[in-house]
């Protein structure tokens, strides 16, 4: 007996499919939506609680990049996961984003508008010191700033060193690649975090007299970077990135060994390790 077939896919089948699937990522944001009722009455019970949580963010991203596949691009998933993320954290507590555009706009408004989207306000400044000053006045704000800002911003990192200062929470793209679309490396800040700060690298501000050309060097030795080197009216300030095990005493020590011992060294801030994408494997997959 022949076996009977199956009439040929079509396109009308095809676009009954894809309007299934489009149904359901739009209930199921839906009920994302309605949880955040119930995690603002937790919070609330619980005493309350920053709405940003840079360690999770960070685990969410990664585990986001480690399974994708397919045709889709990780540019579009990474900046529609982004952007859920930070709208429902914006329904969960309003804040704008303040974001330093003294070295140009456009490709700081991109990345704003990449990790952030169209919801959350942005508000543009220029220089570091009126992002850092934003984020201090308000309720919850938070603060972008380009990790190279330039010789004119001076030593901006300084006015993050107070106890109760903002401090760097975050950097951008956490994902790397070659041509991100938002690729502008940048630190995000933040009022002090009480809980969720992700401390896979610390930020450290050093308070010397003068330059010495051992300084590279000595930071090298505890596999650090040095990413900001500014004179402020006291001398030289130092933003050292440190993996977070590497204590002060460590970096300290090391810097008097070339001599040029610190007069301060204090935290600036931290951020998660950001995650290198291996795009062979997506180019293979795709």
């Amino acid at each position: 007996m022949t076996p009977i077939s199956s009439p040929p896919e079509t396109l009308a089948d095809l676009r009954v499919e894809i309007d299934r699937i489009d149904s359901s990522l739009h209930a199921l944001l839906i009920e994302r939506g309605d949880i955040i009722d119930r995690l603002i009455a937790i919070k609330a019970r619980q005493g309350g609680g920053s709405a940003f949580r840079p360690s999770r963010e960070a685990s969410m991203m990664r585990a986001l990049a480690e399974r994708h596949r397919g045709h889709l691009p990780l540019d579009t998933v990474e900046s529609i996961w982004r952007i859920i993320i930070s709208t429902f954290t914006y329904v969960q507590s309003h804040y704008s984003v303040h974001a330093d555009i003294a070295a140009g706009d456009t490709a700081m408004r991109d990345s704003v508008r990449f990790h952030f989207g169209f919801t959350v306000p942005y508000v543009a400044h220029h220089g570091p010191l009126g992002v850092i000053e934003a984020v201090a006045r308000s309720h919850g704000d938070l603060g972008m700033v380009r990790i190279d800002a330039g010789a004119a911003a001076g030593a901006w990192w300084q006015n993050l060193c107070a106890a109760d200062a903002p401090k760097i929470i975050a950097r951008l793209p956490f994902i790397g690649r070659p041509d991100h679309p938002a690729g502008m490396p940048v630190f995000v800040v933040a009022q002090p975090l009480a809980e969720a700060a992700a401390r896979d690298i610390v930020l450290h501000v050093a308070a010397l007299e003068r330059w010495h050309p051992g300084i590279p060097a000595a930071i090298a030795t505890f596999g650090g970077q040095l990413v900001g080197n500014a004179a402020d009216r006291m001398g030289l300030s130092l933003l050292i990135e440190a993996e977070g095990t590497i204590g002060e005493a460590q970096i300290a020590a090391a810097l008097r060994a070339v001599g040029a011992a610190p007069d301060r060294l204090v935290e600036a801030g931290s951020h998660a390790a950001r995650f290198e994408v291996d795009m062979a494997r997506y180019s293979a997959a795709g």
